[in-house]
């Protein structure tokens, strides 16, 4: 398992939203920035009210955080920003870590380092 820090403030999402790139599962929207530092995987969530209740939300974030932290793509050294769709609350685990996962596969090649 890797270690996951929190991409907190404006700055840091609006850093990746400036300069990273995208890719989109049927249920989350990922944008991941190299950002050449060393450091673990900064992961920052966008998880809104149309999701669902607090509860709700603080699952997805649980389950987000889980997912990117069992990623099996190099993630050392990136900032990433998940943001989740709504209805992402009535999809089954496995279907949402796969969906993260091919949005991570396509911006994140297999070899790298």
């Amino acid at each position: 398992m890797g270690t996951v820090w929190s991409l907190r403030g404006r700055d840091g999402f609006e850093r990746v939203r400036g300069g990273g790139r995208s890719a989109r599962g049927p249920h989350v929207a990922v944008r991941l920035l190299v950002s050449g530092e060393d450091l673990p995987v900064r992961l920052g969530m966008a998880v809104g009210k149309p999701i669902g209740c607090a509860a709700q939300r603080n699952l997805v974030r649980r389950r987000l955080r889980s997912i990117v932290r069992e990623a099996s793509v190099p993630l050392h050294g990136t900032m990433v920003v998940i943001r989740a769709f709504p209805g992402v609350t009535d999809v089954a685990f496995d279907d949402l870590r796969s969906s993260v996962r091919q949005a991570l596969g396509t911006l994140v090649p297999l070899g790298a380092p």
